[in-house]
């Protein structure tokens, strides 16, 4: 494709918000044109999400086999066929292609434009010999990982979400730098998978969490063998064979751990060099795009979606964002960014799901709390499936509204589908203590948390003496 195009939109970066963005805009009427300079489906498809999901899969399986000798079958130890597990994860890709593909957008009625974009003016961009001019521009070019300044690490080969998916044989073992919850969930997928695992954190793992919750996850990772430190110290990073030594410092003195294999989660950075973004007066920082609640950069005509403008980097957060930019651009809606509501998900064993706000964040904001707890060693359904750790943690005002919702158990990430609604609408619990739950499910839990709010009222001297007074009537 040569030439000039003038479109009425313009989308950068085919990852989830930017497909998300395409596929509206163009079903809807717009003229719309696509640019891609790597792999459409973005991180998403190919380096994030589905990958570690598929990889996570395969690796509770092994555990399963394990541990099967709780429901009185023999349990042995899984022989694990690494590249087979490598297959699997690809499969799932491939099969997940198609919807993201060119093929399929461009039968939607978008133009695809396969190449690097740059702004060469206020209204225009330029990709290839490709000259686009449009009406409105949507950046969604995601993030890519972040390495810290370690000494010594650009001396020494290492993975990052982008590569780890392509090793085909198991690390003998793998040292992971980071704690958050990229780095949490493959520790733990290749620990089942047979690896030696270690995590080494500066501070303390998945620190955007509830540390109760936390918690539960924390001795899932030793039970399963994962060398969980915490507070480490890294003052360099050297060579060692095919692999790297890691020099740790700590009251006692030095260690020196050696690693077959680095993998790097430290955090994301957005994907906005090359773009020339100041030939068209967009604005940016080393976290992202500057843009308002509305999503406009401080070029009007060009908006940002996703990782692109920072904050919280999840796949559904830039779905969500895809439709704050649609009304605003095709409807000329206000519609305006709010993420009171935005859950997300761990994806260890047990999960990890939180939406609103935790404990800790409730007690800034509000000079009194009700915190509500529910265990899963007290939920049938948890007992029948022999997977009790974890429990369900609520936050509400003293009247009742919820703030937030935290669970560490089975199927969190399921489960906080309903407490996601909640805090969005504003509920109180007593909408959800009300509600009739199937028996016996997982979110029961949930329901006999929220009906915790009203036991100390319910059984109290004061309802007995009522109770009493009531049943003398005739």
């Amino acid at each position: 494709m040569t030439g000039r195009i003038e479109a009425d939109l313009c989308v950068i970066g085919a990852g989830s918000g930017g497909l998300s963005v395409a596929a509206g805009a163009a079903q809807m009427g717009a003229d719309t044109v696509l640019i891609e300079k790597g792999e459409m489906g973005g991180d998403c498809l190919n380096y994030g999400c589905v990958p570690s999901k598929a990889l996570i899969a395969a690796a509770n399986a092994a555990h399963a086999v394990r541990h099967a000798g709780r429901f009185g079958i023999a349990a042995r130890e899984p022989e694990v066929d690494f590249g087979g597990v490598s297959r699997h994860v690809r499969g799932v890709i491939d099969a997940i292609a198609p919807i993201d593909s060119q093929e399929r957008f461009e039968g939607l009625g978008v133009r695809v434009i396969r190449a690097h974009a740059r702004f060469t003016g206020p209204d225009t961009v330029r990709a290839g010999d490709v000259e686009v001019k449009a009406r409105r521009f949507v950046i969604a070019t995601g993030s890519t990982a972040a390495a810290p300044p370690i000494p010594g690490l650009d001396a020494v080969p290492y993975l990052t979400n982008e590569t780890v998916f392509g090793l085909t044989a198991a690390p003998s073992h793998l040292i992971v730098i980071g704690g958050g919850p990229i780095g949490i969930e493959l520790a733990q997928a290749h620990r089942r998978l047979g690896c030696r695992v270690t995590v080494l954190e500066k501070a303390a793992i998945l620190p955007k969490d509830d540390p109760e919750l936390v918690a539960v996850v924390r001795a899932s990772l030793t039970d399963d063998g994962v060398d969980v430190r915490e507070k480490a110290e890294i003052v360099g990073i050297e060579p060692e064979g095919e692999g790297a030594a890691v020099i740790l410092r700590s009251q006692t003195g030095e260690e020196r751990l050696t690693a077959s294999h680095l993998l790097v989660a430290t955090g994301r950075k957005p994907v906005l060099d090359g773009l020339d973004l100041e030939k068209a007066g967009v604005k940016r920082t080393d976290r992202g795009l500057t843009v308002d609640a509305r999503l406009r950069t401080t070029n009007r005509r060009v908006y940002g979606v996703g990782d692109a403008v920072g904050g919280y980097q999840f796949t559904h957060m830039a779905g969500y964002h895809a439709g704050i930019v649609i009304r605003n651009i095709l409807f000329r809606l206000p519609a305006k960014v709010d993420a009171t509501a935005m859950p997300w998900v761990t994806y260890t064993d047990p999960e990890l799901a939180q939406v609103g706000l935790t404990e800790a964040g409730a007690r800034e904001r509000h000079p009194d709390i009700r915190v509500l707890r529910w265990p899963f060693a007290e939920n049938d359904r948890a007992r029948t499936e022999r997977n009790t750790a974890g429990l369900v943690k609520l936050v509400t005002t003293p009247r009742g509204r919820i703030l937030g919702a935290g669970i560490a158990g089975p199927h969190a990430g399921e489960q906080i589908h309903l407490w996601t609604l909640a805090v969005g609408r504003k509920m109180k619990i007593g909408a959800i203590a009300g509600m009739i739950a199937p028996y016996p499910t997982l979110g029961e839990a949930g329901k006999r948390a929220a009906g915790d709010f009203y036991t100390p009222s319910l059984f109290s001297d004061r309802t007995r003496k009522l109770v009493r007074l009531l049943l003398k009537l005739p």
